[in-house]
């Protein structure tokens, strides 16, 4: 980034600049190359001016992943503007309450969500209504912004409680493309897919090509397989990074349909759990590709990584945690005992008292200039999430783990960890051994009115599975036809609803 140019606009500029005959994103049927976008992203940020937004507004984005989704978040950068952003799979009620809470003074969208802004009362007290399709007068430079100005903000909370808005600066959104940048290696005139939005704006600040996937993210289940691999072979894609849900999919239909996608080099997943069974589909269905998994959150990306052959090497020794890898070298993590009544303000020396050893299981801390340091409007999450040791701002997980041999393992959320008889049991570890029986699709551990359930989708009865799950810990066994899956992924189960759905 420029000495003189916090904005971190100027990546994309400067990559526009050195190529600007590179493809930027392919969308479908088209493309716009550097040059075409950069041009579009200063029109359509002159437009946004001419229209009354300033510098340090926020503007409501509520655009499908597309070339359009890119050239208006970029256009907003441009003016140093604040996009609120919102992910496709967020149900109307949580959009008009993200909507109170984010306070913009713009809204933009497709004309159907311009048209619903009209009847919907937080929507429509929003004071400019921003079309896609209007272009002004190219602007010649962008804004010059405090580098602890707010770039983006995006809710990270599911379907209920009080949305989380992680609040990413232009500083933190610096740091998180330079670590990102080197943990991918991405070079100019790569070409990769990715279904995860914050990631393709890493293609964008190095003159890389980014094709979207065909497919509608707010209906996971509707992916089709064959559409991909077709997209992926026409255009040449070397590397992919997405859920480990989409990845998935992919790699069974390739395995049922005995094909290879003998293009792809590199394949990086995350956002929720990849235990070794799933490692070893991904492994058959890509021989030749190089296989990572990412361990973060909004809030801290990456932690840790690991390959998938050493994922399924490891696992096999195993069945304490999931390994997750090497802590990233920018990260600093340590594991802290399990107590919710930790202090918001803390010294070295009483961080180090509440530090466990070695294999003890405890909640994972993280700092690190790529962690997140704020989030907006909120400072109840803020005291919650955040530990300040001596000016440092530590990340509470919320995640489980412990260190082995300086190697990172999972033990899950900390709110699904069962006290019982003295032990401490781990759903998360229950779940990935589940992963290893054929006939399971999914499961876990559940304690209801002090009563251990073992949930299983499966085809078969309770009482053919029972020798298989002999080991475990548990006190009655149900099987359902489907375990709720998260909206965001489709990957990680939705405790809530699976309470829900065990009440009935």
């Amino acid at each position: 980034m420029s000495p003189n140019l916090n904005n971190v606009i100027s990546h994309f500029l400067t990559a526009a600049k050195k190529h600007p005959d590179n493809i930027a994103i392919i969308e479908k049927g088209k493309s716009i190359s550097y040059r075409e976008l950069e041009a579009e992203v200063r029109s359509t940020a002159a437009y946004f001016t001419e229209s009354g937004i300033k510098q340090g507004d926020r503007v409501l984005v509520f655009v499908p992943m597309s070339i359009d989704l890119y050239r208006t978040v970029l256009a907003l950068f441009y003016v140093g503007a604040t996009a609120v952003f919102l992910d496709e799979w967020v149900t109307k009620e949580r959009l008009l309450l993200c909507c109170r809470l984010a306070d913009c003074k713009g809204f933009i969208g497709p004309t159907k969500a311009r048209i619903m802004s009209w009847f919907a009362k937080d929507l429509r007290q929003i004071p400019i209504k921003l079309s896609l399709s209007k272009r002004g007068q190219e602007i010649k430079e962008p804004a010059i912004v405090n580098e602890d100005h707010s770039a983006l903000i995006t809710f990270t909370t599911g379907s209920t409680g009080t949305p989380k808005a992680a609040d990413r600066s232009h500083t933190f959104l610096d740091a998180q493309f330079q670590i990102l940048k080197k943990k991918v290696d991405t070079k100019p005139g790569d070409i990769e897919m990715t279904v995860l939005p914050i990631v393709l704006f890493i293609n964008l600040g190095v003159g890389a090509t980014s094709v979207l996937a065909d497919y509608n993210s707010r209906k996971p289940q509707s992916l089709n397989p064959a559409l991909i691999i077709n997209q992926l072979r026409k255009n040449k894609v070397e590397r992919i990074i997405s859920s480990p849900y989409f990845i998935k999919t992919i790699a069974q239909y390739l395995i049922s349909q005995k094909v290879e996608v003998k293009t792809l080099r590199e394949i990086y997943t995350g956002g929720a759990p990849v235990f070794s069974s799933e490692a070893n589909i991904y492994r058959e269905a890509f021989p030749d590709s190089d296989i990572k998994i990412i361990y973060g959150s909004t809030e801290a990306e990456p932690i840790s990584s690991i390959s998938a052959n050493q994922l399924i090497k490891q696992s096999d020794k195993q069945n304490l945690g999931l390994p997750v890898g090497n802590i990233h070298p920018q990260t600093k993590l340590k594991i802290i005992k399990l107590d919710n009544s930790h202090a918001h303000n803390l010294s070295v020396e009483e961080l180090e008292n509440i530090t466990l050893k070695e294999n003890d299981i405890g909640e994972i801390l993280v700092a690190g200039n790529h962690v997140l340091k704020k989030y907006y409007n909120n400072p109840q999450a803020f005291r919650k999430n955040k530990i300040i040791v001596e000016g440092e701002i530590w990340h509470r997980t919320g995640d489980s783990g412990f260190l082995q041999n300086k190697q990172l393992f999972l033990t899950g959320n900390c709110k699904q960890l069962i006290r019982k008889n003295r032990q401490l049991l781990s759903p998360f570890v229950t779940e990935n051994y589940l992963s290893s029986l054929p006939s399971v699709k999914l499961g876990t551990l559940v304690e209801q009115n002090d009563i251990l359930t073992l949930v299983l989708e499966t085809d078969k009865s309770a009482q053919e599975l029972e020798p298989a799950v002999a080991t475990l810990v548990y006190d009655q066994l149900k099987i359902v036809k489907k375990i709720p899956r998260d909206p965001r992924h489709n990957s990680k189960i939705d405790y809530g609803a699976l309470q829900i759905l065990l009440n009935k």
